[in-house]
């Protein structure tokens, strides 16, 4: 009988026994023979290349770094054909790409119903600006009904518009493709076919692989040859053979060794461009030191599927110091020559300070630029490194160039040298560096700006998390008591402990992020059932028995003439304005938040939070409707940055074949879903409606 098993892709293991604190074995660097081959089943995927604990050993292991390429490129017979295409060179340089939300506040104006890019650019500015964005549309919403991914951008009036808007202002766009959605209605053409078309519609650069290394080739063949050609992120580890059609990738939960190693993609293909992430952390200055070093980027995602993980100020700055340095001098971090980890002094190096060198070439030979990072907690001033300590690229006398602190921003003296070397100052847990130019080599126009741009923006040391809390953001009240003939089941008014039940996924609950400071979660940690109390207070309230008809919603309309802003998916399945024959007693749906709250005003009643419908719930006289459908409840929260509600019941409708979809199916009363809030008519589902509540006193 013939194995037929799926491999388990050993990035996706399950972690129950592993400490989630600290990386797991396929995170951890590694180490290069310093004689003989690393087997290319394990050099192929490396994620870093360690550095040799004793220093001594450098020189040997940059000659093994140096085989190891020479080896790889002739075995792989990669001619670099994708890299040099005009329309997608733009890769090589975006250092810093950020994960939105596409409904993050400071991206969507809310009381206006309109997206304001320029406004998002200057709320995030003291991120040093972004080379790209990632606009994340579908997950962890997608499955609450039968919209696939694509969808779920097309449903989005104007989104071209923004991506217009953001090239405006040099940012470019990536889609990102969720291939484990086979459980919504099926679009006309295959995942790729489908994502190109999408991707031509909104004019977008690229596209951004969820859960993927790599592309298929009957993805990477449609994207590359779209008109104008896409380009393709990995997330995580793309091995060695992808390099050639994937020009960027993540490098996620990446662990490196004490001294800075080397990223093996990058090393193969300095090109290729790399965005380091850990999206739990609070404390990014691992991943700054390690992307300034190796000359990638950085993907800052500090809002991670509604939970609240934001940058710091100390790691803002270096991330800002980094971005300015590496945008003026690219061309040396791209086509220069890489010598990592040399030119430190002993003095640096027993104070946790690491060098590595970059030396110009062609147009900027003469040129060098020296990349410096502190390992260590406190900021250290001391003689860092010796130009060309290793005799090699000095090109003519060191002593005839001239020298530039660009971290700082200052030009350095004669007062600035003990015996030859350099002394500067290293923030601690930051970085800086050095440009030199040779005597004789007229220096690069961008040198003079970068130096003034650099003393202008001061070293930030507070590493204090900047803390969100979520807020219920609506008094809860009604106008008036219950009609005479409305039909309800009455709560008593208490404070008491709740049970409350969900699955545990990545956007959290009510509070916190899930994982902080947590390496890859990953089932049986990742979508399991949770139970917990909640201390809740419920008024004296009437809750309706049943929730809102098509009828009576259709009555609404026609006394009151709403019409809300936004009309989008409202009420799709109605004919000339009037529910379909025979669903008159069906259960009201495809109306979002604040069409129900029109309808419970217009009764004057209102929602019920979440906990009077839990206790309702478990009344005698309540109902549900037929099909069921997940309740709005009055429950919205933001943080400033996402707003989402808690919806309770569950629904007929279950998306099936991930587990990424959002939850469906019947749901016991102590279960509730949080669900991120957009806009634009896209919370109008057919899987959501509501009941109304009156206050009873």
């Amino acid at each position: 009988m013939s194995d037929t098993t799926t491999p388990v892709d050993i990035d996706e293991a399950a972690t129950n026994l592993l400490n989630p604190l600290v990386p797991r074995p396929i995170d951890l660097p590694t180490a290069l023979p310093l004689e003989g081959t690393l087997p290319p089943e394990t050099g192929d995927i490396a994620k870093v290349f360690a550095a040799p604990d004793d220093p001594t050993l450098w020189p040997a292991w940059r000659a093994a770094l140096r085989r190891w390429r020479d080896d790889a490129v002739v075995r792989l017979a990669d001619d670099g054909a994708v890299y040099e295409r005009p329309e997608t060179r733009w890769t090589q340089t975006c250092f810093s790409v950020a994960l939105v939300w596409l409904w993050d506040e400071r991206l969507f104006d809310r009381d206006a119903g309109r997206f304001d890019v320029a406004g998002f650019l200057a709320r995030t500015a003291d991120h040093g600006g972004f080379d790209g964005v990632v606009l994340w549309h579908a997950y962890p919403v997608i499955g609450i009904d039968d919209r696939n991914q694509f969808d779920f951008y097309r449903d989005v009036p104007g989104l071209s518009d923004v991506v217009a808007a953001f090239h405006e202002h040099g940012v470019r766009v990536f889609l990102d493709y969720n291939p484990w959605d086979t459980g919504t209605r099926r679009a006309p053409h295959d995942d790729a076919e489908e994502l190109a078309l999408v991707a031509g519609e909104l004019g977008v650069d690229g596209v951004f692989l969820d859960t993927m290394k790599e592309g298929d080739s009957r993805l990477v063949s449609t994207l590359l040859g779209a008109h104008p050609p896409l380009v393709l992120e990995g997330e995580s580890r793309v091995p060695n053979q992808r390099v050639v059609d994937h020009q960027l990738s993540w490098a996620q939960w990446f662990a490196d060794s004490s001294a800075p190693g080397v990223m093996r993609a990058h090393w193969l293909e300095r090109r290729h461009m790399m965005h380091s992430t850990r999206r739990w952390n609070r404390d990014h200055s691992d991943e700054l030191q390690a992307a300034f070093m190796n000359g990638t980027g950085m993907l800052v995602w500090d809002t991670v599927f509604g939970v609240w993980v934001g940058w710091n100020d100390r790691d803002k700055a270096t991330l800002r110091r980094m971005l300015r340095i590496q945008r003026a001098a690219s061309g040396l971090l791209i086509e220069g020559e890489w010598t990592p980890l040399v030119d430190a002094t002993e003095a640096a190096l027993a104070a946790g300070v690491y060098v590595s060198r970059f030396d110009g070439r062609g147009a900027l030979a003469g040129v060098t630029l020296w990349t410096v990072v502190n390992r260590g907690d406190d900021d250290v001033t001391l003689p860092v490194l010796v130009p060309f300590a290793d005799a090699a690229g000095a090109g003519p006398d060191p002593s005839s160039r001239s020298f530039a602190d660009v971290g700082s921003g200052r030009r350095l003296g004669e007062d600035d040298r003990v015996d030859d070397a350099l002394v500067l100052p290293v923030p601690a847990r930051g970085l800086t560096a050095v440009v030199g130019v040779a005597g004789g080599v007229d220096e690069p126009d961008w040198l003079e700006p970068l130096i003034a741009a650099a003393a202008a923006d001061a070293v930030e040391h507070d590493a204090t998390f900047p803390d969100r809390r979520a807020e219920r953001i609506r008094a809860v009240h009604s106008g008036r008591p219950a009609p005479a003939d409305a039909s309800v089941v009455r709560v008593t008014a208490a404070e008491s402990e709740l049970p409350l039940t969900h699955r545990r996924r990545e956007t959290g609950m009510y509070q916190g992020a899930p994982y902080v400071e947590e390496w890859k979660p990953l089932p049986p940690r990742l979508h399991d059932d949770r139970s917990e109390t909640v201390l809740a207070t419920v008024a004296e309230v009437d809750v309706a028995t049943r929730e809102v008809s098509n009828a009576e919603y259709a009555a609404f309309l026609a006394a009151t003439g709403h019409r809300p802003r936004d009309t989008s998916r409202l009420l799709p399945d109605w004919i000339d304005g009037r529910p379909a024959a025979g669903t008159d007693e069906m259960p009201v749906v495809s109306i979002d938040l604040e069409d129900a709250r029109a309808y419970a005003a217009w009764v004057g009643g209102r929602l019920p939070t979440e906990h009077e419908w839990q206790v309702a719930a478990g009344l005698p006289g309540f109902e549900r409707r037929t099909p069921l459908v997940w309740n709005w409840t009055e429950s919205e929260h933001t943080d400033g940055i996402t707003r989402f509600v808690m919806l309770k019941g569950g629904s007929d409708h279950v998306s099936t074949g991930s587990d990424w979809y959002t939850d469906g199916g019947p749901r016991e009363p102590s279960f509730s879903l949080k669900l991120l809030l957009t806009g634009l008519g896209v919370d109008r589902s057919p899987s959501i409606g509501f009941r109304v509540a009156w206050d009873a006193s």
